[in-house]
């Protein structure tokens, strides 16, 4: 016989997403309730010390001091703990954390549920929900997966500038090419206000970027020996751009940078668009199976025109006519067109 309680609650919906430091992190839409956990602060001392004051929200009124047992569920794991009377959501992610770090993908998306005796099993965490008693909470990932439409707005994009540097002009297969269409989106990056991250690989032996390539207005230009972009720097530089939910990727090579570049960036939740006529390896079959291999994973492979008319969307928009301007002469058609 399934054990009932007679006093009914009012649950009320999943508590929201945590993003902590208010607005300065960026927000992405989720299931009810979910976290991205790589946001989450990591000193659970400090957590704990800035554990909410009980009252409200909880599954049974609040009240008493001191630490509550509590069982933090994780896959096929159940590890019992306590945390402060009156701790709330992010807190509990943060126990999370601390008793499965090292299982747990930080990059994905997660939910947490209570299991609700009246229920017989788990429902989502209740909004505003508070521990004031012993119970039982689980650590879910979100298994949906999310069709990549491919739309950009200048508001929420970014433009990758990838390796554009002198050693490389006599290696790389059409190398003045993949120039000429990566000044021209750098151009329409500073007419409609788009944030350019540039980086160059070892410097000191490779050159600095290209004199064909301006770079004035550059939010970062970032010298590095990993082979992917995404370093520390360019990943403080993503959060302190509110709303980005898409890079634009182009530069050399397509097989080595780019690609590590762009799968650390979907890894991260990020839409990227990687810019064919604007990208390039020593190899042609290099550069063939690496774009065909990241269209599979999601990525989306497109060109310079039409990125840039994306980004404007209509012929009302006030940089429209500039960028026309740009797009005019089309870009060359190399070697690159039938090596896709």
């Amino acid at each position: 016989m399934v054990r009932r309680r007679s006093r009914s609650r009012d649950w009320g919906p999943p508590a929201p997403p945590v993003w902590p430091g208010g607005g300065g992190g960026r927000r992405r839409s989720g299931g009810a309730g979910c976290s991205e956990l790589a946001r989450l602060p990591l000193n659970m001392a400090a957590a704990e010390a800035a554990a909410p004051p009980a009252g409200g929200g909880g599954c049974s009124p609040a009240g008493g001091s001191g630490s509550v047992p509590v069982l933090f569920c994780f896959s096929v794991f159940a590890r019992p703990s306590s945390v402060p009377h009156g701790s709330g959501y992010e807190l509990l992610i943060q126990k999370f954390l601390s008793l499965y770090g090292d299982q747990i993908d930080v990059h994905r998306k997660f939910v947490v549920q209570l299991f609700a005796e009246e229920w017989s099993q788990y429902i989502d965490l209740p909004k505003g929900f508070l521990v004031s008693e012993r119970c039982k909470v689980r650590l879910v990932p979100l298994q949906v997966q999310m069709t990549t439409l491919g739309n950009l707005t200048p508001s929420s994009t970014v433009f990758f500038c990838c390796d554009m540097q002198e050693r490389f002009r006599p290696a790389i297969k059409y190398f003045g090419d993949i120039i000429s269409v990566g000044q021209r989106l750098l151009q329409g990056a500073r007419l409609l206000g788009i944030p350019v991250i540039v980086t160059e690989q070892y410097p000191k032996g490779l050159g600095s970027t290209v004199q064909e390539i301006d770079l004035t207005g550059a939010k970062l230009v970032l010298p590095k020996t990993k082979f992917s972009m995404v370093l520390p720097e360019v990943e403080a530089a993503l959060a302190e751009i509110p709303g980005v939910r898409s890079v634009v990727l182009f530069g050399v090579e397509t097989h080595v940078c780019i690609q590590q570049t762009a799968l650390e960036l979907i890894g991260r939740g990020l839409e990227v668009h990687i810019v064919a006529d604007a990208t390039s390896s020593r190899s042609m079959m290099d550069r063939m199976f690496a774009l065909e291999r990241l269209a599979r994973t999601g990525i989306i492979v497109t060109t310079s025109e039409a990125i840039l008319l994306q980004l404007v969307a209509d012929k009302e928009h006030p940089k429209f006519k500039e960028i026309q301007n740009l797009i005019k002469a089309s870009a060359p058609e190399s070697g690159l067109l039938s090596k896709v």
